[in-house]
């Protein structure tokens, strides 16, 4: 049988021998649902994995009969996406501990304990986590808890659709620029059930990469998995597969099976065929930076602390008084302008006007008269700006209304004294451009604005061939196959380091959003009621 996916061609001839590696989701065939339910008159729209938007799951009503299920069918890893939830109707009790009925169980890894297969759960009660294994054996009925995150076409195939059965998602986010040749209608924001297609992905004997295999090839196989040596095919392997070696194991030498693309460095280094060096796993960090722009084409990036660019300061806005008190820092006095009026309900506290300048001092507590009576209220103690004097006036912390910062700093800051010196979200714009990176993306950018660091990980890689300068490259945002090779490593110690800001997509933003540590994050606003 010939077959041709995507150039990979491949001819599979009588007794050929492969090694099946893995089944991934090539596509899904999506049907449109009314009240969760599929019409039998609902076309099917075939949708790549690519196709966007971001969509919430529905919890799949038929529920599982035992554990031993939930982890056949159900993706369950060490990723953030791999820790599904479940729930049993009814008491469960074990030799040390019970689940309680309708209690949301969290699956976190599947392991051998004293030989017996079982799962690691965790359970959360009265805000503490009680960890305790469900040997396969288990038997009960498991339903799906609702899941509130929200989720990309490819993330839900490559985690949220379990084997042997389809998924309901609801789009969360209107797609953009509908055209003629969308599959879906204009204007959609239903639910659609998606059912997976899938391919096979092998081995060969003499070839150096990875053969796709489409699971409708209609070719007969025969299971020789008992009688082959199987340790003679090439062991293909992921970024995550790396990355969860031992650091010991580094530095290693990898042959590139299957690269992003990409004419850019470092992504025109890790085409197929390629070799590279491996030097070592490590987490690093990086601050989320969005283009200041008002219109959808904003663009999105990850700057390294390493950055050798230079930044002036732009003004922030404040939309209430709260967010005044979380930008303020005994640095420098915070300088607003008041861009909206707001009339205070409280005589007590201040009245501001549009174009009402403050100096910010701090928050503290204020008596009021609020309906006859008295009580306290939070407000920002801050100086009004006049002609030729300062008035000290009070500000109540829940005040909505607008200010723009004034700025007279004139310094050039770097990416590192500004993640140490302010707090973020913080404005800027590029003076002087990073002269080591070829093309500086951030320099054209009108202004940006850091939005908080986080932490990923990455691995620091160079060419095999000519190992002048490595480069770091994320472990869970680049789709890439190597294997490895028994080759000398030309230096344990890596080349310099190159700096490179990785610009990426809105989806990817929202993820890497999404799972920050919520304390980065102001709390919510206090009341407007005195207490």
């Amino acid at each position: 049988s010939d077959y041709g996916k995507f150039g990979n061609e491949c001819s599979l001839s009588t007794e050929e021998v492969i090694k099946v590696i893995g089944f991934k989701i090539n596509k899904l065939i999506a049907s449109i649902c009314e009240n969760n339910e599929v019409s039998q008159f609902s076309a099917k729209v075939e949708l790549p994995l690519n196709f966007p938007g971001l969509y919430k799951v529905v919890a799949d009503k038929t529920p599982y009969v035992s554990i031993e299920e939930i982890a056949r069918k159900v993706s369950i890893g060490p990723t953030r996406f791999g820790h599904p939830c479940f729930y049993s109707p009814k008491d469960i009790k074990l030799a040390n501990f019970t689940i309680k009925r309708d209690e949301q169980i969290t699956f976190n890894s599947v392991e051998e304990i004293h030989g017996t297969m079982a799962v690691n759960c965790v359970v959360v009660r009265n805000n503490q986590s009680h960890s305790f294994t469900l040997p396969l054996s288990q038997e009960g009925e498991f339903y799906e808890c609702e899941d509130d995150q929200i989720y990309t076409l490819k993330e839900i195939a490559e985690w949220k659709i379990p084997k042997c059965r389809n998924r309901i998602v609801k789009l969360s986010n209107t797609l953009p620029m509908w055209d003629s040749s969308s599959p879906l209608p204009e204007n959609f924001d239903g639910c659609l059930s998606l059912m997976p297609v899938y391919e096979v992905q092998a081995v060969m004997k003499f070839r150096k990469d990875i053969v796709h295999i489409l699971s409708d090839l209609d070719v007969e196989v025969k299971d020789v998995t008992d009688c082959y040596d199987t340790n003679s095919f090439l062991q293909p392997l992921s970024l995550e597969d790396i990355f969860e070696r031992t650091s010991k194991e580094f530095p290693m030498v990898a042959a590139i099976m299957e690269g992003p693309s990409g004419s850019q460095k470092p992504y025109n280094l890790l085409s197929t065929g390629k070799e590279i060096v491996i030097y070592k796993k490590y987490q690093a960090t990086r601050v989320l930076a969005s283009e200041m722009r008002s219109d959808s084409s904003k663009r999105h990036y990850l700057i390294p602390t390493s950055y050798k660019g230079k930044f002036k300061r732009r003004p922030r806005e404040f939309p209430t008084a709260y967010d005044l008190e979380i930008a303020r820092s005994e640095k420098e006095h915070l300088h607003v302008v008041a861009t909206k009026a707001f009339t205070s309900p409280h005589k007590e506290l201040f009245s501001v006007s549009v174009g009402d300048q403050f100096l910010v001092h701090q928050r503290q507590t204020s008596e009021v008269l609020y309906e006859g009576r008295k009580g306290l209220i939070d407000v920002l103690a801050c100086e009004q700006i006049l002609s030729d004097s300062y008035k000290e006036v009070l500000l109540p912390m829940y005040m909505e209304g607008g200010f723009v910062e004034v700025i007279h700093d004139k310094k050039q800051y770097h990416l590192s004294e500004i993640c140490k010196e302010f707090h973020l979200p913080f404005n800027v714009k590029v003076s002087v451009r990073d002269l080591s990176i070829e093309k500086d993306v951030l320099a054209a950018a009108p202004g940006l604005q850091f939005e908080e660091e986080i932490t990923d990980s990455y691995l620091l890689i160079s060419s095999a061939r000519s190992p002048e300068e490595s480069w770091e490259i994320p472990v869970y945002r680049l789709n890439m196959l190597v294997r490895l090779l028994s080759k000398d490593v030309p230096t344990v110690e890596p080349p310099v380091t190159r700096t490179t800001v990785e610009e990426i997509s809105p989806e990817e933003y929202y993820m890497l959003r999404r799972y920050e540590n919520l304390t980065l994050h102001p709390p919510p606003r206090p009341p407007k009621k005195p207490t």
